[in-house]
């Protein structure tokens, strides 16, 4: 999968005041309700001057070394100064985090960035899996923002409530022989329904490919004062604009917003109280240009206010929804909920042929008007190994007491593409991925074979 990253230019500005616990859910960083910050390479807890609590990695990392950016003076908060990297000589080739979570729904955010902080001037290139399925691909060279400034990354994906275990593996897997490098972990518990939970929540990732505030600058909680009681950082869409086009603000003046802000979604209203409109012609239209992969159907919700007092009825503001050149519906707000109340509309875009994907609105009455935009990868879940399989390696990698250089961290079939547990070798069965051979020889072990063995039926033994 092509890397894609929500990129968000480090805030400068410290927080006026702590947010309350209904606007964040990553506020109070507590095992009690599953949400986790936590510092990758810290070495010690702490608050932040937003009110979160930030958990130093040593008791849910699976070893590497802790490092620091080359430049932590450009790096306004601790959590993005200190990183962890895994060289696979002596971490293995996959190395993960192991977080307590309940079957649920879960909000990740990850913080990655290099600025050069093993004096190499060459950015490592990684996968990163989320229950099992590979969601996030690093490659070098990474774009130069995102090398020096760091880059968020956020996805929302389903714990693993099919295994025995009662912990979510994050994974980081190297390529390259280069080494894997994080600087923060967040998850948070959201809502089973929220974005078509119903029918995508038990087997898709929703990975961020741009999460839009269009008539505000960049907002979100833990960045800023604004609240989002999802958690969710809104990125000013000015930088996928086509900007050949003209575009004019529009505010609801200090109106309420009415429908915002509520279950499952939990939508900022914030986000309502702006929003973009066409300039000069009538005939104008939005355009939104939209880094895609080809390979992959997207998750699309855009969000409206008509938030102008002039539009009084239905038919006075009217368009088309334009997406990958396809006109997909038309558009009347105040006729589908009225005046200053959000509207949601979400569309499921298949089979892109290109890199870009175009999000038009095409004025049909007056002029279109947009709020905020949203766009997700659908990442299937990947096919994991059978749960007592892999519950029976997790025993042999204890009994045999295998070295982390080996790499036996997450699950041992999955993902497919990596490979990652050295002398393991899968492949399909009935119900899951099945281990089908083991080669342990001239490792140098020095344990004993766990009576559990037994449960790899599949399994031709080579010692």
């Amino acid at each position: 999968m092509r890397l894609l990253l929500l990129l968000l230019p480090l805030l400068a500005a410290a927080a006026a005041g702590a947010a309350r616990d209904s606007d964040d859910p990553f506020l109070s960083g507590a095992q009690a309700n599953h949400s986790y910050n936590i510092d990758c390479g810290g070495a010690a807890d702490f608050t932040s001057a937003f009110g979160r609590r930030w958990l130093a990695d040593r008791f849910f990392s699976a070893g590497g070394n802790a490092g620091m950016v080359a430049e932590p003076h450009r790096f306004p908060q601790p959590q993005e100064r200190t990183l962890r990297f895994f060289p696979p000589s002596s971490a293995g080739k996959s190395s993960c985090y192991s977080l307590p979570l309940a079957p649920g729904r879960y909000y990740l955010r990850v913080f990655s960035v290099y600025d050069n902080y093993n004096s190499k001037l060459r950015s490592p290139s990684f996968d990163v899996s989320a229950a099992a399925t590979l969601v996030l691909s690093f490659r070098s060279p990474w774009p130069e923002t995102a090398a020096r400034y760091g880059a968020y990354s956020d996805l929302i994906f389903p714990s693993d409530s099919s295994s025995d275990s009662d912990a979510t593996d994050v994974c980081f897997y190297s390529l390259s022989t280069d080494a894997p490098v994080v600087a923060s972990i967040e998850v948070a518990p959201v809502h089973p329904l929220a974005y078509d939970g119903a029918t995508t929540g038990a087997d898709v990732v929703l990975v961020n490919y741009g999460r839009l505030t269009c008539g505000n600058g960049l907002f979100g909680p833990g960045f800023t004062n604004d609240s989002d009681a999802f958690s969710r950082v809104w990125q000013a869409g000015t930088d996928f604009r086509n900007n050949d086009l003209t575009y004019d603000a529009i505010t609801a003046g200090g109106r309420k917003i009415f429908g915002s802000n509520q279950p499952p979604n939990y939508f900022p209203t914030k986000m309502y109280r702006s929003a973009v409109t066409t300039g000069g012609d009538a005939s104008n239209e939005i355009e939104y240009l939209m880094p895609v992969d080809t390979r992959m159907s997207y998750m699309v919700w855009l969000h409206f206010a008509e938030i102008d007092a002039g539009v009084r009825a239905p038919g006075q503001r009217v368009f088309d929804v334009m997406l990958a050149g396809r006109n997909v519906t038309r558009i009347d707000i105040f006729k589908q909920v009225g005046g200053f109340t959000a509207f949601k509309w979400t569309y499921i875009v298949e089979n892109l042929t290109s890199s870009t994907m175009s999000v038009r609105l095409v004025p049909v009455v007056g002029r279109p008007i947009l709020c905020g935009l949203e766009n997700y990868a659908m990442v299937p879940l990947e096919t994991r190994t059978v749960p007592h399989q892999a519950a029976a390696m997790k025993a042999l990698k204890d009994s045999l007491k295998i070295p982390a250089r080996m790499g036996w961290n997450g699950d041992p079939c999955a993902p497919r593409t990596w490979d990652a547990w050295e002398g393991v070798t899968c492949h399909p069965g009935n119900k899951g991925l099945v281990i089908t051979q083991l080669d342990l020889a001239s490792q140098g072990l020095k344990g004993f074979i766990t009576d559990e063995i037994s449960h790899l039926t599949d399994l031709e033994l080579e010692l």
